[in-house]
């Protein structure tokens, strides 16, 4: 699954844009890791969209229909910070855009950037928002809470979990051999005697 970690985090929280201009979220990382995922959830499908994972190397790796002519990561020299750059934004781009890592067979996501694309810019509210990177706890999404939140899994939950499963039960498969053989032999030597 998929967690929120303190040891990413996002600049700016909220991106505002009209259409056909350009965009920049940066993902800044307390530790160097061997390269960044960048998803973006999209509230009008309820899923993660998987759009680049960029190495330290600055090999890019794109996701399904992803262009690489609007999407680019740029590193920086340190690996310390990643940058994701939106060319030509539409409204088919609005979402909320994460940073991750994958770290001991969990994705690390970072606090998160929402981009809103639109015409007309809304005007600046005046109330006081509780910033995400601020909250002190690492918050897992788990099977029944991302229900709740976020309507079904997403493949990059799903998938994992599937692929253990295949693997439990290949595992198996010798087990049910040596056990069939077992009962084979067994039920040979009922019938001689």
């Amino acid at each position: 699954g998929f967690c929120t970690n303190l040891h990413l985090s996002h600049a700016p929280e909220r991106i505002s844009a009209q259409p056909n201009n350009k965009t920049e979220i940066l993902c800044k990382l307390k530790k160097e890791h061997a390269g960044v995922y960048w998803y973006r959830w999209s509230q009008e499908k309820q899923s993660f969209e998987f759009l680049v994972f960029s190495n330290p190397l600055g090999k890019a790796t794109y996701g399904t229909n992803i262009s690489q002519a609007k999407f680019s990561v740029h590193g920086a020299s340190s690996h310390a910070s990643y940058s994701l750059h939106i060319r030509d934004l539409q409204a088919s781009d609005n979402g909320i855009y994460y940073c991750s890592v994958s770290q001991s067979s969990q994705f690390l996501l970072g606090s998160g950037t929402w981009l809103s694309v639109a015409d007309v810019l809304p005007l600046p509210l005046k109330t006081t928002e509780t910033s995400l990177s601020k909250k002190k706890t690492t918050r897992c999404i788990t099977k029944s809470n991302a229900a709740d939140k976020e309507g079904a899994c997403s493949p990059l939950v799903w998938v994992p979990l599937a692929t253990g499963a295949l693997v439990l039960l290949l595992s198996l498969v010798p087990i049910a051999h040596r056990f069939h053989r077992l009962r084979r032999r067994l039920w040979l030597r009922i019938h001689r005697q």
